[in-house]
């Protein structure tokens, strides 16, 4: 195969070349290779050179670029897997010309997951991660990473497609990037908890076109019930702008408190927090140490996410002034005069345009119509 070199971070290696001028170019290799992902590569890189697990699996590598990185930059124990025969040889070449001592195996990724144990298990396959959480529950040690890429089953666009794969019934709102990443999360933890195993969110976010998940797994009955008092929904009202949240395996009917229109439950998901702050203030800290082509985009990821509320839904407050017919203003506005009148405020990770706050909406409407 025709290939080329590419540099992350401070890693150098060869990738299949690809066709410019396709719609999709990473489709048109022989092994699959996105640059667009480079920004979830670099942030679980500078994670795991904090967290520094005994042992680390790229599961799906492909081109094998996680895996490579994570041997070449953070120096742990890396097994990189995958099912292709040309993506194997191509990993192995760039083992060889980096000198890495990393593991190279050719096996299906659930079959290999069922059969050994790694300190951290990686998922970054190309859309659904849903066939292979279960094995790599069985298999992870102390930590979990899952990517989707599926985004319109999960954000409720597609909604036949992410009832199969998630188990869950999303929806297509205007909070839709969260739903999806809550949604993933909550199928992740039911998938977990079934072996007596808890999860502890370090770092999740929603990001173009990927969900990213970074857990901790906790073993015993008591962590794994603490997890699974955090699945619930988000009821929304389908008239109206009004939500609340609900705990629980199964919603019970509820009505909008403003209009009186009967909720509509959105999950299960998980509805509790999806960010460590000290895991976070540690990857602030250990980010100018690292090589991260991302580093800019990163460290902003990182001080929105460490400042947003714990909420499993926002407003888009300019859906909100446009129905009020108002002028939107500045989302920091908004903000600072909710917590003027003494509500918790922030923004979202993955919207120029949300608010997330605890505020009712009447207040909220209030505050951005200028009242």
């Amino acid at each position: 195969m025709d290939i080329v070199e590419v540099t992350e971070g401070k890693t150098r290696f060869f990738v299949p070349k690809q066709d410019p001028h396709l719609q999709f170019p990473p489709g048109s290799g022989p092994v699959f290779y996105n640059s667009r992902m480079e920004l979830n590569r670099d942030a679980t890189v500078l994670l795991l050179s904090t967290l520094r697990p005994e042992s680390y699996l790229d599961a799906m590598g492909a081109s094998g670029v996680r895996g490579l990185r994570v041997a070449h930059e953070v120096g742990i124990p890396v097994t990189i897997n995958d099912r292709s025969a040309k993506a194997v040889d191509l990993i192995r070449r760039n083992v060889e010309t980096l000198n890495l001592t990393a593991e190279v195996t050719r096996e299906d990724a659930n079959t290999l997951m069922s059969s050994r144990g790694f300190d951290a298990v990686d998922l970054d396959p190309f859309g659904t991660p849903a066939p292979f959480v279960d094995s790599a529950a069985r298999s992870a040690g102390s930590y979990l990473f899952v990517t989707a890429t599926d985004t319109a089953p999960l954000c409720g666009a597609h909604l036949k497609a992410g009832m199969r794969r998630y188990f869950s019934r999303p929806r297509n709102t205007e909070y839709h990037a969260e739903v999806g990443l809550r949604t993933l999360l909550g199928f992740v933890v039911r998938e977990v908890i079934k072996y007596d195993r808890g999860v502890e969110p370090i770092f999740c976010y929603a990001h173009e076109h990927f969900h990213r998940l970074h857990l901790r797994l906790r073993d015993g009955a008591a962590a794994a019930d603490r997890s699974l008092a955090r699945i619930g929904y988000v009821m929304q009202c389908p008239h109206c702008l009004y939500r609340s949240e609900q705990a629980g395996m199964l919603p019970e009917p509820e009505e909008c408190a403003l209009c009186g229109a009967d909720l509509v439950p959105v999950g299960p998901l998980w509805t509790g927090s999806i960010n460590d702050g000290g895991a976070l203030s540690a990857m602030q800290e250990a980010l100018p140490a690292v090589t991260a082509g991302t580093g800019r985009r990163i460290a902003r990821l990182l001080e929105t996410c460490r400042q947003e509320l714990d909420t499993s839904s926002h407003y888009d407050y300019h859906v909100i002034a446009k129905n009020m017919r108002v002028s939107p203003g500045a989302v920091e506005t908004v903000i600072e005069r909710l917590s003027a009148l003494g509500y918790r405020a922030s923004r979202a990770h993955y919207s120029g345009t949300a608010v997330k706050t605890d505020a009712p909406l009447p207040v909220l409407e209030k505050v951005i119509s200028g009242g």
